[in-house]
């Protein structure tokens, strides 16, 4: 592990939050002119995810930080006009398209391992490459089928190929049909001015780790490192060219970088009241939401139904610059079901209230049903505050 210089500053934990929130772009008054691009091109990456609740992850990330954003817009701005690519980042992601050479060091990583889990059987990689170059964008079904019959992963052998290919970097995901990946070759698909792997691995790493230090505003070496899933090795080679400040934070028991830019002026600003994706990069990684918010947050989707605590997609509520509770929400017709809700304290009514019937709205829902609150005191309370709000 890296040795940290003396640092620079010294943040509480209270500054340290409001860094995190600018950082992240939800303090002062959002960017609507640059909208879902710009969105994107601050975090750095969205976080992709299969699951499908009052919208997909991917939609729900703009939406928390612009509000009501129009749900087909959000589709062109991510796909659209080669601005973006998808890529294994803190996971699946959608990137910005000038970061494409800075995982020049992961592609190198996978070619140097071929293999990677599944046989291939000869020319079928050759095949594939061969049909896209004839065909244009094409889905998996449409290289021949994207799965062999069986159970999860037992994919075709295209669907092998083709992925193997994304992962290399001569394909890429130019948008998604149905949730389907539509691949086209890079030369294609990515601008020239990008579509090279000129840069070595020490430089790759350097460009991400101060872009995830922007992106977070502070952290500790794993919060940074894990932000583009990078080892603590990686961060400690380069972290000392990376442009990022040592400082300390009161209360954290690890050393900490700041981005000096979030370091130059205070936090100031309010923020919309709204509800979080689990896979919001502000809580993605639990330990840091839970040192900088004292929240503990897990997805339970993937945890058996009897053992959950919160909900299947429990959502955090982001209001007042702190995490107030959360719910696991759900669809039925037009009536969004508020299926469990955590509450920490009473006043978080009201916030939960106003981003239940927001959320509601936004998914074309006209009524709020209340099932399960943790804290029976509270229900009378929240269902008055949504009625009222919903009035």
């Amino acid at each position: 592990m890296t040795s940290a210089p003396p640092p620079a500053a010294e943040l509480s934990t209270d500054q340290a939050r409001r860094i995190a929130l600018r950082a992240q772009g939800f303090l002062g008054a959002p960017d609507r002119r640059a909208g879902v691009p710009g969105v994107l091109r601050h975090l750095g990456a969205v976080q992709l995810d299969t699951i499908s609740v009052l919208a997909r992850s991917h939609e729900l990330i703009p939406y928390a930080r612009l509000g009501a954003v129009g749900r087909r817009p959000v589709e062109e701005a991510y796909w659209s006009g080669g601005r973006t690519f998808e890529y294994w980042s803190h996971a699946a992601c959608i990137l910005p398209v000038e970061e494409w050479p800075h995982f020049a060091f992961r592609r190198r990583a996978y070619r140097s391992r071929p293999h990677w889990h599944h046989d291939l059987p000869d020319g079928s990689y050759e095949t594939v490459i061969k049909q896209l170059r004839a065909e244009g964008p094409l889905t998996a079904t449409e290289l021949g089928g994207a799965k062999n019959g069986g159970e999860w992963w037992d994919w075709s052998a295209s669907k092998v190929a083709v992925e193997r290919a994304l992962m290399y970097g001569e394909v890429v995901c130019t948008e998604r049909h149905s949730w389907k990946r539509v691949y086209d070759l890079a030369e294609r698909a990515l601008p020239d001015a990008v579509l090279h792997d000129d840069l070595d691995d020490a430089e790759c790493l350097r460009r991400l780790v101060a872009l995830a230090g922007q992106s977070l505003g502070v952290g500790t070496r794993a919060d940074i490192a894990d932000y583009h899933r990078l080892k603590g090795e990686q961060f400690d080679a380069v972290v000392a060219d990376s442009g990022l400040v040592p400082v300390r934070v009161q209360g954290w028991a690890k050393p900490a970088w700041a981005d000096p830019a979030a370091l130059a002026s205070e936090p100031r600003g309010r923020h919309r009241t709204t509800l979080l994706s689990p896979f919001d990069s502000l809580v993605w990684e639990r330990a840091r939401t839970e040192r900088i918010f004292g929240f503990t947050h897990r997805l339970e989707a993937y945890v058996p139904k009897p053992k959950r605590i919160h909900g299947y997609f429990a959502m955090p509520l982001l209001a007042g610059g702190k995490l107030q509770g959360r719910v696991d929400p759900a669809r039925e017709g037009s009536t969004l079901v508020a299926r469990q809700v955590s509450l920490e304290g009473r006043k978080a009514v009201a916030p939960m209230a106003a981003a239940l019937v927001e959320a509601a709205s936004w998914v074309g829902c006209t009524d709020v049903r209340l099932e399960r609150v943790d804290a029976p005191e509270l229900r009378g309370p929240l269902a008055q505050e949504i009625a009222r709000a919903l009035a």
